[in-house]
């Protein structure tokens, strides 16, 4: 017989993200950080291989992140009010994590399974960092998919992309509820 775990479920069925703009100091010091990417790292792996890494963005690294933003955005064709959302949230943002997607070479498990996995650390990690008691939110943006700005301002190596930027601090209220999906229009149940 299963035996539930009643308060961690009900911490999945009611979490909510909060606006990266909102969550401000204080933020996780680096003994708490670690143990957010500790539980974040606990996703499923298939063959083990650890197909993601993190890059910690303190206020001066998203600071140069707003400086940068601008003449990234121009250089593509970028819209100034696209420009201008990301370059204030980065501006005030506190912590922010990078989740990059490092695929590994394998014969075994393929690339878009290693990308599913960073994708689960980036949900773990806005798990992990809520029930630490702060706020996350999961984002990303045009310029998280320009490769010369993610190699310029993240390291990236050609092979890997942002899975997701998770910001975490301190977000005040809760946020309020948004509209959740319909699970019967988009279950299938005939295989039960």
């Amino acid at each position: 017989m299963p035996h539930p775990d009643q308060a961690a479920f009900d911490f999945l069925l009611t979490r909510r993200s909060y606006p990266a703009q909102a969550l401000k100091a204080p933020v996780p010091d680096r003994a708490q950080l670690h143990t957010i990417l500790t539980a974040a790292s606990r996703s499923p792996d298939h063959g083990k291989l650890e197909p993601w890494r993190f890059i910690v963005l303190t206020r001066d690294a998203l600071q140069s992140i707003a400086d940068n933003l601008p003449a990234a955005g121009t250089r593509i064709g970028i819209p100034q009010d696209k420009i201008d959302k990301p370059v204030m949230t980065y501006a005030d943002a506190a912590l922010a994590v990078v989740v990059v997607s490092s695929p590994k070479e394998s014969d075994k498990v393929p690339k878009i399974e290693q990308t599913y996995a960073a994708g689960g650390v980036c949900l773990g990690l806005v798990n992990a960092a809520q029930a630490s008691g702060f706020g996350a939110a999961w984002v990303s943006g045009w310029f998280s998919h320009d490769r010369d700005f993610i190699r310029d301002q993240f390291g990236l190596a050609a092979h890997e992309t942002v899975a997701g930027i998770v910001h975490i601090g301190t977000g005040g209220a809760t946020p309020p509820d948004r509209p959740r999906p319909d699970i019967d229009a988009i279950t299938d149940w005939s295989g039960l």
